[in-house]
Parts: C-alpha cells; sequence; structure tokens
C-alpha cells in the first residue's frame, strides 16, 4: 500500500495525467528554447567580426537565454517527481533519480575532459564554469525523486 493518501487510484493507474503533461510540455520547452538561443539569436560570436543574432530582444539576454531553457527544462523534471506521473511512482522514481544523477554527472565529467577546448562541444562552449552548476543542478533534481522513494 501506498504512503501517499492524496492521489487516487485512478491517477495512479492512468499514463497521461494533467501534471504528467505539463511536465512533458515544460521539458519540451526548456530544450526547444536552448536549441532556438544556440541556433538563432545567440549568432556567431567566434567569427570576425561578431555576427549578431535575431530577434534583438532574444539575443540581448545573452546567457540568460540559458537559465531561461535550463530552469524550465528542470522545472519540468521537478513537477515530473509527483506520484501521479510515470516518473513519480514506482521504479519510475529510480529510473528519474538515477537518470538525473547520471546526466549530471556525465554533463561535468565532459565538461573536465574537454575543458581545454569546448569550441567543438554544442552549448558546453557557451556556458565555460556553469557547466559545473548545469551538473549540479540535473543532480539536485535527481534528490527531488529521491524524496519519493519508498
Amino acid at each position: 500500500m501506498s504512503k501517499s493518501k492524496t492521489i487516487i487510484a485512478e491517477e495512479k493507474t492512468s499514463l497521461f495525467s494533467v501534471r504528467f503533461l505539463v511536465a512533458l510540455l515544460l521539458i519540451i520547452a526548456g530544450i526547444a528554447w536552448i536549441a532556438y538561443y544556440y541556433v538563432g539569436p545567440r549568432g556567431n560570436p567566434l567569427a570576425f567580426p561578431p555576427v549578431e543574432g535575431s530577434p534583438k530582444a532574444v539575443a540581448d539576454l545573452g546567457r540568460w537565454n540559458y537559465l531561461i531553457g535550463f530552469g524550465v527544462l528542470m522545472l519540468g523534471l521537478m513537477v515530473s517527481a509527483h506520484p501521479s506521473t510515470p516518473l513519480g511512482r514506482g521504479r519510475g522514481v529510480v529510473v528519474g533519480m538515477l537518470g538525473c544523477f547520471l546526466i549530471g554527472l556525465i554533463w561535468i565529467c565532459t565538461f573536465y575532459v574537454f575543458s581545454d577546448d569546448l569550441s567543438r562541444l554544442w552549448v558546453l562552449n557557451d556556458l565555460g564554469q556553469w557547466n559545473l552548476v548545469v551538473g549540479i543542478a540535473f543532480m539536485a533534481v535527481g534528490f527531488s525523486f529521491a524524496t519519493k522513494w519508498e
């Protein structure tokens, strides 16, 4: 028997709850924002002279775009840790927890291994030392899954 008294049996058996769809939408929106910024508004800072991106309103935010994208992504992952979602109950909790821990560890290790020349690595080349924060944020989201583990 589950410890959670707030989730009814129908929510536990349904695959696509409203919370799960919101979490999925947030995860996809975060990844899409990072990809959109990197490909379009970021421009090409390595070109000579540097190429400005457009739209200018998004390009002016600079690295804050990564905070927006990764923030929405992490929020979506944390929302998916609720017991009414597939990742928030049963084996899904372990999958979400270990997945976030491993992604964070791989992110940090990749940064350290390639830190001499990050120019070939997508997104990591723009973040610099902030790659450590991204890796630790993935691990922190893994701990939000760990609190749901029964």
